[in-house]
């Protein structure tokens, strides 16, 4: 009996490892929302690391939260260092490419609690009286993100945050 049971579990975690490795190599998560307001109101909120405490839902997880600047106030090759608790890590951000008011890439290096590097899209689209404000985060799916994903969604962990995100932007925005 023992041996049967042995064999069981064996046989589902080395299904769950194989099932892992067949996973995507790399993930992408997206949000969008319409905000009433022009493209030139809500850009710099995202085009300046120091404008993202008053919408980021990163940068209330931990109130001790150690912060860093370097580069230019904001636009291509400013920079953004934390330091923070076990909800949000060890980091840094970097802004690759802004084209004002439509678009910020960020080259985003978490390095604690875990090693990743992604990027991360804001698009920014004037419809009629509204923009259309698109978030999203792509990068690379090495195999323990992988067995990680099996048991929980990247897409929901981190699609949640960014709803929260643009929710606290388009508040500010259409104030």
């Amino acid at each position: 009996m023992i041996k049967t049971i042995a064999l069981v579990v064996v046989l589902l975690i080395a299904a769950v490892l194989i099932f892992a490795a067949t996973r995507p190599d790399t993930f992408r998560v997206q949000r969008a929302t319409s905000i009433k307001a022009p493209p030139e109101k809500i850009f710099p909120f995202i085009n300046d690391f120091q404008r993202w405490g008053s919408w980021s839902p990163w940068e209330k997880l931990d109130p001790a939260l150690k912060r860093s600047y370097s580069g230019p106030a904001s636009g291509k090759g400013a920079v953004y260092a934390w330091q923070g608790n076990n909800d949000v890590g060890h980091g840094r951000m970097e802004i690759a490419e802004s084209s004002a008011p439509s678009r910020v890439v960020i080259k985003l290096d978490f390095l604690k609690p875990f090693e990743a590097h992604n990027i991360a899209e804001y698009t920014l689209e004037k419809q009629g009286d509204a923009t259309n404000v698109t978030w999203a985060m792509h990068g690379p799916s090495p195999y323990l993100a992988k067995l990680f994903g099996v048991f929980c969604s990247m897409d929901s962990m981190v699609g949640t945050k960014f709803e929260e995100g643009l929710a606290n932007l388009k508040a500010l925005a259409e104030k």
